[in-house]
């Protein structure tokens, strides 16, 4: 498919961070943006601030007039059910309709490709790695799976020649990608629901690093059993991070590399999981050729990425993270971010389970993880493209906490909750709509200051 040929881009399920940041690209590139999503939410918004026409309603009437198939591609998500009127509008009518996975692997194989992969640290390492890469000065366009501080957007860049991707594993998308360098942070079971089991997991993710040919490309974490440059905190590595401190809230450390010692730098992403994700990017900028001041300057200058413990509320009495953790794994690195930060303060944990297939298949992983904050409170599951399963609810989940200040909070009553909380650290976990109620809770908290 020639994308120079395509003058309109419609997208079925507009408002996803990886569909909108794709949204986002064919705007500036002077393509004719528009498309359906299932209810309306800040991402969207922003969308549509920006001139891209969006609407909410499954109806084919209100797809434009001159989006003709010679002229028009089509991007779905893969969590746009088969019976969308839309979709098989399009489908019918023999248009080009592909899935993200598939549109961002032609964008990228005529590119120098970074690809990012891994169960958790995704977004991350490819925000730092894209922000490293730009400021730099490389001629790059990093799509990025969540909103980066510093730009305010999840796309990066309007390079030609070279791209930052996340190899995203759900759907084994990631097999799209033409990587000429690549990290994995991590292989955890995940997305079982599509997988089945860990072991089919980590077949596809071998799948993916036999993608890259020159394995001194390839950048792993140590437990990984994969052939690739290993890199780690405090152990021996071909990149190790070490003499790491704490100065002013901020990271500060030294990174060993084969040709250099990396003096001092400076990385203000709280948790040893961001540290290893921030040591990966600058594996990948170094191997790259890009020089150590730059890679210093941009790491030190870093923001973060919205929902990524991203700091709401910082005031010496009170302090409010938001942070889209949805796995177990990632929940213990939030606990072991807030705890090295604030030891011995009350920590309040508001926690919203992301799919009743998840809940399932880690209920005992996530019941060990949120144990460890001081109080909990636990919304409903948010069921994202799923239907409800049997005996998979919030109501058991809280049954095996062994936390005994715990709760169930609807939706309705969280604000008040939160509100009669006496905890000074209060974090708000999940991968569904309670961001979108971020603001909401900011608002209420500030009273309380």
């Amino acid at each position: 498919m020639n994308l120079n040929q395509i003058q309109n881009v419609y997208f079925i399920g507009i408002g996803g961070i990886g569909m909108s940041a794709l949204a986002r690209y064919f705007k500036f590139i002077g393509k004719k943006v528009s498309g359906y999503d299932k209810t309306p939410s800040m991402l969207t918004n922003e969308l549509i601030e920006s001139g891209i026409d969006i609407h909410f309603e499954d109806d084919i009437n209100l797809i434009p007039k001159d989006y003709y198939v010679e002229n028009t591609l089509v991007i779905y998500t893969p969590a746009v059910p088969k019976t969308h009127s839309e979709w098989n509008y399009f489908i019918e009518r023999n248009y080009e309709v592909k899935k993200r996975a598939e549109v961002l692997g032609i964008i990228t194989k005529d590119t120098f490709c970074f690809a990012v992969a891994g169960t958790h640290g995704k977004t991350t390492t490819s925000s730092i790695l894209g922000h490293i890469l730009f400021q730099s000065g490389a001629d790059v366009t990093a799509f990025i799976g969540g909103i980066v501080e510093n730009y305010n957007s999840n796309l990066i860049g309007s390079g030609k020649t070279v791209t930052v991707v996340e190899a995203d594993e759900f759907d084994r998308s990631f097999l799209h990608l033409h990587p000429n360098i690549a990290c994995v942070t991590s292989m955890d079971a995940d997305h079982l629901d599509i997988y089945g089991t860990s072991d089919a997991i980590q077949a596809s993710f071998r799948e993916f690093a036999a993608k890259v040919e020159d394995k001194n490309n390839l950048f792993i974490t140590k437990e990984l059993p994969l052939d690739g440059v290993q890199c780690a905190i405090n152990e021996d590595a071909v990149y190790k991070a070490y003499n790491v401190r704490i100065e002013d809230g901020a990271y500060v450390f030294d990174v060993q590399t084969p040709s250099e010692i990396m003096k001092d730098l400076r990385f203000g992403l709280p948790g040893k999981h961001n540290l290893m994700n921030g040591l990966m990017a600058i594996a990948m900028a170094k191997t790259y050729g890009t020089p150590t001041d730059s890679i210093a300057k941009a790491i030190a200058s870093f923001s973060g990425i919205r929902r990524r413990f991203s700091y709401q509320i910082k005031s010496e009495n009170l302090v409010y993270i938001d942070d889209y953790a949805h796995h177990p794994t990632e929940i213990n690195a939030v606990h072991q971010a807030v705890r090295e930060l604030y030891p011995g303060r009350k920590v309040l944990a508001i926690f919203q389970p992301h799919l009743f297939s998840r809940t399932r298949d880690f209920v005992d992983g996530f019941a060990e993880s949120l144990s460890q904050f001081d109080e909990v409170f636990l919304m409903d599951i948010y069921p994202a493209r799923e239907l409800p399963m049997e005996g998979v609810t919030s109501e058991w989940l809280l049954g095996k906490m062994t936390n005994s200040n715990k709760k169930i909070v609807a939706k309705e009553d969280l604000l008040g909750e939160i509100k009669a909380s006496d905890a000074p650290i209060i974090v708000t976990i999940g991968a569904g709509d309670l961001g979108e109620m971020v603001p909401s809770i900011k608002m209420i908290l500030n009273e309380n200051i």
